[in-house]
């Protein structure tokens, strides 16, 4: 009872938020820029977890079994895949997007034109799609030649198989080389940050009435965002330890409750996300307040 609650709850939270999120940016005009665009992809991405993901998750964590087939087994863990894998990349485009904010301000508007954000989540849905979708379908990730879970098993079970290439060239291109990048790109965010904003403070406190300069705005928004890539790392971080141990060690070793310990702790993320932009982001803040009051 105390689990199946915790798993209500927590889709609750995620379908809730995220179509905060959407409604916040689409009805709130200081909210639509480019940067949000993405965030909205991100929003999108997690609803759809919330939708089409989550409650089968927690259907066969509570009941043990899945009782749906084959073929609806491998679309479930098909969306799983590939809506984890858009959220990545949603993540790793919005931290290419700030490098670009506050490195090269004067010529931002010129790399990151409209059609450019357009591209790039063509792209990002693209690849998500081929990562999950096509390589499940066609057998790629399975131990043998046979497509995952068309071979009638006893225990009903519904799990994503994974083999050693499949374990290693997923978590490679979809999480680890992506997340390294991202880190990379903050750290050099950061350090670039803090002198552009030494020399704006000492300008802008000459003036206590003067508005905030876009520079400092762009730093508060790097910085939740930077915090939304931390959280990001603490939920998904364990899962793709274990998914990759998985395919270089075995894909039984790993079952039961740890399994469902790092699953739901990188679905948790998906609710996250709209918590910390309210948290941290004064415009989706005060965006919130007048949805909510409304």
């Amino acid at each position: 009872l105390l689990v199946g609650s915790c798993l209500t709850i927590l889709i609750a939270i995620t379908l809730l938020g995220n179509i905060i999120v959407c409604l916040a940016i689409t009805l709130d005009r200081r909210l639509r820029s480019l940067t949000n665009c993405i965030i909205v992809s991100l929003a999108i991405t997690d609803l759809l977890l919330g939708l089409l993901v989550l409650p089968f998750s927690a259907f066969y964590e509570l009941a043990k079994e899945w009782p749906f087939g084959s073929t609806l087994c491998n679309i479930y863990t098909s969306l799983d895949v590939m809506l984890c894998t858009a959220s990545i990349l949603n993540l790793f485009m919005i931290s290419l997007d700030r490098y670009f904010a506050v490195t090269t301000p004067l010529r931002y508007s010129q790399l990151v034109t409209p059609s450019r954000v357009a591209v790039g989540l063509v792209v990002i849905w693209t690849v998500s799609l081929m990562v999950s979708f096509l390589p499940i379908h066609l057998g790629w990730n399975a131990n043998g030649t046979a497509v995952q879970d068309t071979v009638p098993n006893c225990n009903k079970e519904c799990m994503l198989e994974v083999n050693t290439v499949y374990g290693l060239v997923d978590a490679l291109l979809t999480f680890y080389i992506p997340l390294v990048i991202m880190c990379t790109t903050y750290y050099r965010i950061f350090k670039i940050a803090r002198e552009q904003a030494k020399r704006i403070n000492h300008t802008w406190c000459y003036s206590s009435n003067a508005p905030m300069p876009p520079m400092v705005k762009e730093h508060k928004a790097t910085v939740t965002l930077a915090v939304v890539l931390g959280a990001f790392i603490v939920c998904w971080f364990p899962y793709f330890t274990v998914f990759t141990y998985r395919g270089m060690w075995g894909d039984s070793r790993v079952k039961g409750t740890p399994m469902s310990i790092v699953l739901w702790l990188g679905y948790a993320n998906s609710a996250l996300n709209p918590i910390l932009y309210g948290t941290l982001n004064r415009d989706f803040r005060v965006a919130y307040q007048h949805l909510l009051h409304c």
